[in-house]
């Protein structure tokens, strides 16, 4: 049945007024359109034959590559594709995989990073294969000034300029909306966002993007491939530094003086928000100091769920 938004006003139709009653003489036709209110049933009618374009969350369901022009969608073939390539950068080195990555998704590939020694390594490597790569960073409001501090040190050394993305409210505004801050109460719920709302904007349109993860940060990220689909992020996800260990990262920060941030040098091995940060205990996983007090070890930009 179809819903009718606008409707003839009629009020009792089989009403006819006396001789003795007064009927004023409107100064506008008696029928007017009149807005109907819908209920949360037709709402839902309504949308559903529209066609839906966000998920359960709110999330554009065209995203990511999806969204590029061209679009690259993750076809049986593609994917196989993705899957040889990834199985054939295995040995390779991580300056490979990024010249592989340029050469095969450029202009529509981009880097995010949280300026972490993993990433300082890779923005390194691109300075010297494509310092046009466009890179980001997620400024949620609640970094390190440290953290901060390095994206002008970037742009001294390498003449990149990271691109901060925010949130669509500022702290302030974001903790008188839920009465405090939420990191302390519900963190899946403000990393969810103040990171992966914004990512899923940053990474609308491109094709590709690096990370900075390695396989043996934690269990969620043993199993990344060299090069895959991000079905999350709805793009190609390129995992250079995957094969590294954390000897690997600082041999070459030290051997070529690259920048980091000086509070992993007080005990900070992994460093997100602040709030949500704390430096680590001899023997304690490298990301045991995020979340701490909680059962949470990623913010969900690098798990599939």
């Amino acid at each position: 049945m179809p819903i009718r938004l606008n409707e003839t006003a009629v009020v009792n139709p089989t009403y006819v007024p006396s001789e003795s009653e007064s009927t004023p003489v409107p100064a506008e036709p008696a029928s007017k359109p009149s807005l109907r209110v819908l209920t949360p049933a037709e709402i839902a009618h309504n949308a559903a034959a529209a066609g839906p374009d966000v998920d359960a969350q709110g999330i554009p369901t065209k995203r990511g590559a999806l969204a590029a022009d061209p679009p690259l969608a993750p076809t049986d073939e593609f994917l196989a594709e993705l899957k040889r390539d990834s199985d054939s950068l295995e040995s390779a080195t991580p300056q490979e995989v990024l010249k592989w990555a340029v050469d095969r998704f450029a202009p529509k590939f981009t880097m995010a990073t949280a300026f972490g020694p993993e990433g300082m390594t890779i923005i390194h490597m691109l300075a010297e294969i494509a310092p046009e790569t466009p890179i980001f960073n997620l400024e949620t409001g609640y970094q390190f000034q440290e953290t901060l501090d390095l994206r002008e040190k970037v742009k001294e050394r390498y003449g990149i300029e990271v691109q901060y993305k925010y949130p669509s409210t500022t702290v302030e505004e974001f903790e008188t909306l839920h009465g405090g801050p939420l990191y302390k109460t519900d963190p899946n719920r403000c990393c969810f966002e103040r990171k992966l709302r914004v990512l899923h904007r940053a990474a609308s349109g491109w094709h590709a993007w690096a990370s900075a993860i390695r396989r043996d940060q934690s269990e969620d990220r043993a199993k990344a491939p060299i090069v895959g689909w991000d079905k999350k992020f709805q793009l190609v996800k390129i995992s250079p530094l995957a094969n590294w260990t954390k000897k690997d990262v600082w041999s070459l920060i030290s051997k070529e003086s690259i920048p980091y941030n000086p509070l992993h040098d007080q005990g900070y091995p992994s460093i997100g928000c602040q709030a949500c940060t704390r430096p680590v205990q001899l023997g304690e996983d490298e990301r045991a100091g995020r979340w701490s007090g909680f059962q949470k070890t990623e913010c969900g930009l690098h798990t599939s769920e």
